[in-house]
């Protein structure tokens, strides 16, 4: 059987040549694999959640860590494995509900004085440099003859970027897009979500520590080649750069958290992003908005503030879909295991299993909106579809390898269709 390699830049060159179709083809097969892990058995579906091993972490030189993530389709069996920088744990726990900075107006050190109640939001000083994983991914036939051998660091921020704009893909409002780090997975999904949304987007404003590396990002959509046709059907479009470096920090901060309609928090960071308070006061819960957090990974590691997803799943808003989830919220997840051993938010908030919902469960639509018919608690099919389109939504992700499996399998078969990659005719 040929084995098809793919570099890096093999992969790189091939995702910007995704088309908006290309990519609601992937998001479809995507839906599919991750539908089966929420909803499959043991006995009748491969890709079932039970049928997927827990990622395997081991410590590696320089301060960094080499996961191994095994997984399987109906058609496929691979694993990926990457190795990225050791996120540190901080010395001590961060008083997250008091975080404050000295002045108003000024750039000064992050003060975490327990004597100081007002929420002030931290000038992004705790976030950790680039540290894209860099890695492989093998790919097998069900039968274990290997098929293909994929370069894993621009895969990864793609896939990621493709499952959190799922959701996206349903929403009414995307004008206003503020998004929180400025590397891979910050550029993707402004590709992405600009591919699927198209003139519909006003506004995309980054947040990001630097200011240069943001203006880096903000000008090759402006200038680059592969930006062009973005630009071309979006010549309207408005971008904005918020930086730990302005004095008016704290201020802009605020006005682009609240103004969002989506929010994508694509950093590593130890603390939240910003205070609470921008969210949950009753000012900030006027609209709806989407939120996906899929920067964080670890236990310690937190980019959401807890309180936020307290609100989202108070006893009021108990329930996944239901008439005032456009008031309270919901959170969804990627995997309900995985989230409750590793993601900081869902730990530190104290979030159970019953206050969350896999993504793969709110793909069947229908099915769910006719369970709430016949328990008498929603408004069926609609009063979920005005919750998706318009509701608080908060998704969390920390990565599948089922998702690297199911990505990795269609980017195969376009490379061998537009004559990407290198072919090994015999294995």
């Amino acid at each position: 059987m040929p084995l098809t390699i793919l570099s890096d830049a093999d992969i790189h060159s091939l995702l910007l040549s995704l088309t908006r179709d290309d990519i609601l083809l992937l998001q479809h097969n995507l839906s599919e694999a991750l539908h089966d892990y929420s909803t499959g058995t043991q006995e009748t579906t491969v890709g079932c959640s039970a049928n997927q091993p827990q990622r395997i972490g081991v410590p590696a030189a320089n301060n960094q860590t080499t996961l191994f993530m095994p997984a399987s389709t109906s058609t496929s069996r691979g694993i990926k494995i990457v190795t990225l920088a050791t996120v540190p744990v901080p010395s001590r726990e961060p008083s997250i509900s008091k975080l404050s900075i000295d002045s108003p107006r000024s750039s000064s050190p992050v003060s975490q004085s327990p004597s100081n109640t007002s929420s002030r939001p931290l000038p992004l000083t705790h976030l950790l440099p680039n540290h894209n994983p860099r890695g492989s991914l093998t790919l097998l036939t069900s039968t274990g003859v290997p098929y293909a051998f994929i370069s894993a660091e621009a895969l990864t921020a793609f896939r990621t970027a493709l499952a959190s704009t799922i959701i996206l893909s349903r929403r009414t409002s995307v004008h206003s897009i503020t998004v929180f780090g400025a590397g891979a997975q910050a550029s993707w999904h402004i590709r992405l979500a600009l591919l699927l949304r198209g003139s519909e987007i006003h506004h995309i404003d980054i947040v990001n520590r630097s200011f240069t590396r943001a203006k880096n990002l903000m000008q090759e959509f402006y200038t680059s080649p592969s930006w062009e046709t973005l630009r071309n059907s979006n010549p309207k479009l408005a971008f904005s750069i918020v930086s730990a470096e302005y004095g008016e920090y704290q201020r802009l901060l605020k006005e682009h958290v609240r103004k969002a309609d989506v929010i994508f928090l694509c950093t590593p960071s130890t603390a939240p992003l910003f205070p609470a308070e921008y969210l949950t006061s009753a000012s900030g819960r006027q609209k709806g908005r989407y939120i996906s957090a899929i920067g964080s990974y670890r236990p310690h590691m937190v980019e959401l503030h807890p309180d936020i997803l307290r609100q989202a799943v108070a006893p009021e808003h108990k329930h996944h879909h239901h008439k005032h989830a456009d008031k309270g919220g919901v959170i969804v997840v990627d995997s309900l295991s995985a989230c409750l051993k590793e993601a900081g938010e869902i730990i530190q908030a104290g979030v159970t299993a019953e206050q969350l919902v896999e993504v793969g469960e709110l793909l069947m639509v229908k099915k769910a909106s006719m369970r709430e018919i016949e328990l008498g608690t929603g408004e069926g099919e609609k009063g979920l579809k005005k919750w998706l389109m318009g509701g608080n939504v908060i998704y969390k992700s920390v990565g599948l390898g089922l998702m690297d499996i199911c990505v990795g399998e269609d980017l195969v078969a376009l490379a061998m269709e537009r004559g990407i990659g290198t072919t090994v005719a015999e294995f």
